[in-house]
């Protein structure tokens, strides 16, 4: 048995019944707490943590356990608690054993721990329903939901002296951070979605399905991310557990739970067909099925994904292709009238016989297609002869070999579609999916020159716009935005004037991708709003993509731009529309550039995250193309964390890799962060500087500025300031003249220009970069011998740090220590009562002091914190105290507590002298 299996998993995801639980506790009428929740909840975990909590109280405990033997012996269950009292000495009441135990307590309360209450034989349920009344013990009561509950039992958990709580399955945050706890890792979003589509969140579930993919080394790690690298199976324990609840259906409902296992979700009277409405009834109260309204039509399926799962592994193969078949005949019988039927009854007719009508593949194979499911696509096409296969079918078949990353594949099919199509129509459906699939790949040049040939041969103005458009698509992410540009300028914006609605989706988010390295971030994003509304009204139209590659471009102009709350928002809606769908170059892309979007903001540790997700993804389906970016992130990140040795390793799997063009200077982001991270300063200087002049050749505007801008940081800022302000110049958005700020009060160094960039920052929420504005205004300040600005200066920078997930700078290094002026008892009360508003004589009065003490006291405070008045000081004055006292922030009331508390007297004060 694998090593996990042994150590107990974290307790997470339960504050608000663990919150329930304290209060019980605390309550003097309370009497029992008790957890109700179906099996693998995670009632009996929560359980043991509720005993946790009252032994760290230093309260006594004890455990019984209900078992279905023990439930019709007399105290089976309590037996061992009773044989430790001398109250168990023969055969007696209930009512006996509880007095004798209620003297022994001698007004102790006994805190005990009943798992399984609902297994409970009667005379134990009626021992602890008299100690429960008579206050001797408190009871963490367990039961299963639904379970068959007998009076004694019922007794115990109907009455006001009881909390209740049901445990519902975990959300995905919750379970996410469960198992990154239990994994010690992160865990890569789409693994993490499958787990949770398999689970539903029930903890047992998810535990077994993980220890038992570790088991099999389907759940890996590459040292920054889990990620299941085939499907997660039903563990031994699983198969068990759903066998025994399937019992519990009846025989009679065991034809239903087979159909429902192989054919998924059916209309209520297809189910009734397999089995009458009383076993259908009775497989509802066991909790193995659940009926809900699809449209006008009630629907039939299994409660849980799990049950299927092990359900078809009881199934024989005669009994899987009757069942299948009949299934596929009923819905043929009534006109196959729901738009999902054909593509239904193909994958059942295909799995139950290996083959189908070639015209009802063709026709599920293209609703997959619209659905981006292509590895239904792919399914369904295989069970095509290759020769029987008509153009469109090697299209579809070929995208989506393409869409999963089959790209060998994908070109033989393609090129195969391109030679035999029978009309320029055709040709130019296979030539366009085949190009793509070549660039995708990274074969740009061979795509290329793909296109340019057949532009060369096709003369029709239709197939010229469409290769046209198709060699813009490509130019814009192969390292020549200008050039593709231009080509997107001789084509038409409006989709209703396109020669093909499909192809001009497809063109847009590479012209706003376009667009946007080139500072033009406000027209991409204008690009990116009118193409994501046109998606949304044919997303159900064949050929067209997904309305998620529109959100990648998003989140690229909105980082560019410094709107990184935008950009975040994009990329979180990008993810839940891909979640459940095979487009992993659109899944991967989208993290890279969420990735990018964070670094950018100054958040190494969720930066890391994202481009290490992204790199996983890449890796699996070997997308080159992907990978030298996304580990290039990945090392940039590391080495600002501190882990040298991650990103040295990052960076060295990177050149193994090829150029792409696209973010050009990029790709050596996390070699130069290694150098400066590693004290090397004038290597890293170097890289920076040919990465920038890569980016300037190649027209990527905004990644010239991000890569100037780190050589600003490093120490160089006189050689790059007027080429960032160039930038600037010609740069939508705030980021860029912000960048171009910072180089030029960096170059010069003062004080009061670096203060204002750091507000600028501030406001986009670039904090690393505003840290390290206002920690460099600090070092110059104080050089200039502005002592009380270069304190305030200081704790800004470093209040804005605490943001930055540990990262370390260069210059964030200026900022080593904490403020070394204290304030003093008296300067602390003083600074507490004025930020709560107190005037100076309300605070004399409070303090028993003089006013004029009080405003020296405020002087001293105000050159100690860095700030000139009171609303400064209500600003900054936690973020003083938090680096001041050891990295706290104390409550308010910690202060103004130790001062004297005399009411503040307005009756006695002396009237004002009569003027003369």
């Amino acid at each position: 048995m694998h090593a996990d299996r042994e150590r107990k998993w974290p307790f997470t995801g339960r504050n608000a019944e663990m919150a329930l639980f304290e209060e019980a506790l605390r309550d003097p009428g309370a009497r029992a707490f008790a957890i109700h929740g179906p099996t693998g909840i995670g009632r009996t975990r929560m359980a043991e943590e509720c005993r946790a909590v009252m032994e760290r109280a230093g309260m006594r405990t004890s455990r019984i356990v209900g078992r279905p033997d023990l439930s019709t012996v007399p105290f089976g269950a309590a037996r061992h608690l009773l044989r430790r009292s001398s109250a168990f000495d023969g055969p007696l009441p209930a009512y006996a054993f509880a007095a004798r135990l209620i003297a022994e307590l001698e007004g102790h309360t006994l805190h005990i721990v009943v798992d399984d209450v609902h297994l409970l034989d009667a005379p134990s349920a009626m021992l602890l329903r008299q100690l429960m009344d008579a206050g001797a013990v408190f009871l963490v009561l367990t039961v299963r939901s639904g379970a068959e509950i007998g009076d004694a039992v019922a007794a115990l958990l109907r009455t006001d002296a009881v909390y209740r709580v049901d445990l519902g399955e975990f959300p995905h945050d919750a379970a996410e951070s469960l198992l990154r706890g239990a994994l010690g890792g992160a865990v890569e979003r789409r693994t993490m979605q499958e787990l949770m589509d398999i689970s539903h969140g029930n903890v047992l579930f998810l535990r077994e399905l993980v220890l038992g993919a570790i088991d099999e080394s389907r759940l890996t790690s590459d040292g920054e991310v889990w990620e299941l690298n085939l499907d997660p199976k039903a563990t031994p324990a699983l198969v068990e557990l759903v066998r025994a609840r399937a019992e519990e259906g009846g025989p009679e409902g065991r034809g239903v739970l087979d159909m429902l296992a192989l054919c998924g979700p059916v209309p209520l009277a297809d189910a009734e067909a397999e089995g009458d409405p009383a076993a259908i009834a009775a497989l509802e109260r066991a909790r193995l099925v659940k009926t809900h309204l699809d449209g006008r039509r009630t629907v039939v399926e299994l409660s849980h994904p799990l049950f299927g799962e092990v359900l078809r592994l009881d199934v024989s193969p005669e009994h899987r292709s009757e069942t299948l078949l009949r299934q596929a005949r009923r819905t043929e019988r009534f006109g196959m009238r729901r738009t999902t039927d054909p593509l239904k009854v193909a994958q059942w007719r295909l799995e139950a016989s290996g083959t189908a009508d070639t015209g009802l593949l063709v026709r599920a194979a293209s609703l997959a297609h619209a659905s981006h499911e292509y590895s239904q696509v792919i399914a369904l096409l295989s069970g095509i002869a290759p020769a029987d296969r008509n153009t469109r079918g090697r299209v579809l078949l070929g995208s989506a070999l393409m869409e999963v990353g089959e790209f060998d594949e994908a070109e033989t099919v393609l090129r195969e579609a391109q030679e035999r199509a029978e009309s320029e129509d055709e040709a130019l459906a296979a030539l366009q999916v085949r190009t793509y699939s070549l660039f995708m790949d990274g074969q740009v040049a061979l795509a290329l020159g793909v296109t340019r040939e057949a532009t060369a041969a096709m003369g029709s103005s239709r197939a010229r716009e469409l290769l046209a458009l198709n060699e813009a698509t490509m130019l814009a992410v192969a390292g020549e935005p200008a050039r593709a540009n231009r080509l997107f300028d001789t084509l038409t914006d409006d989709v209703t004037q396109a020669a093909e609605s499909g192809a001009w989706l497809r063109g847009r988010p590479m012209k706003a991708a376009a667009l946007a390295v080139q500072g033009r971030t406000d027209a991409a994003l204008r690009v990116v709003d009118e193409a994501y509304r046109v998606h949304l009204s044919l997303s159900d139209r064949e050929g067209t993509p997904h309305q998620a590659s529109e959100l990648i471009s998003a989140v690229l102009a909105y980082s560019d731009a410094g709107r990184f709350t935008e950009a975040a928002d994009a990329g979180d809606r990008g993810v839940r529309e891909l979640m459940d769908t095979d487009i992993w170059f659109l899944q991967l892309w989208l993290l890279f550039h969420m990735g990018r979007g964070e670094w950018i903001a100054g958040h190494p540790v969720t930066a890391r995250r994202l481009y290490g997700e992204a790199a996983a993804q890449a890796r699996r389906v070997n997308h080159g193309k992907a990978m030298r970016l996304a580990l290039s992130g990945l090392a940039a990140s590391a080495a600002v964390c501190g882990d040298l040795d991650a990103a040295t390793a990052a960076v060295r799997e990177s050149t193994t890799y090829p150029y792409v063009g696209y973010l050009s200077g990029e790709e050596r982001l996390g070699e130069a962060w290694v150098h400066a991270v590693a004290g090397d300063h004038d290597e890293a200087l170097r890289v920076l500087n040919e990465a920038a002049s890569s980016a300037r050749d190649t027209g990527h505007l905004t990644s010239e500025g991000m890569l100037l801008t780190d050589i600003a940081r490093l120490g160089d800022a006189r050689a790059v300031a007027g080429r960032l302000d160039d930038i600037a110049r010609r740069s939508d958005g705030l980021l860029a003249p912000a960048r171009a700020g910072f180089a030029a009060a960096l170059a010069r160094p003062n004080g009061a220009a670096l203060s204002e960039c750091a507000d600028v920052f501030e406001g986009l929420g670039a904090d690393l970069l505003t840290a390290e504005a206002h920690i460099a205004a600090a070092d110059a300040w104080q050089k200039a011998g502005r002592d009380r600005e270069g304190t305030g200066a200081t704790v800004r920078g470093r209040a804005a740090l605490t943001r930055c997930e540990g990262a370390r700078t260069p210059l964030v290094s200026l900022a080593a220590g904490a403020p070394t002026a204290r304030l003093t008892p008296r300067e602390r009360q003083i600074a507490a009562l004025a930020v709560e508003g107190l005037s100076s004589k309300d605070i004399a009065d409070r303090l028993m002091f003089s006013v004029r003490t009080i405003h020296n006291g405020l002087q001293a405070v105000y050159k100690k914190v860095g700030v000139t008045n009171r609303k400064q000081l209500a600003e900054h004055l936690d973020r003083y105290l938090a680096l001041a006292e050891g990295g706290r922030v104390r409550a308010r009331g910690e202060f103004t507590a130790l001062t004297p508390r005399r009411p503040v007297s307005r009756r006695f004060r002396p009237l004002p002298r009569p003027s003369r």
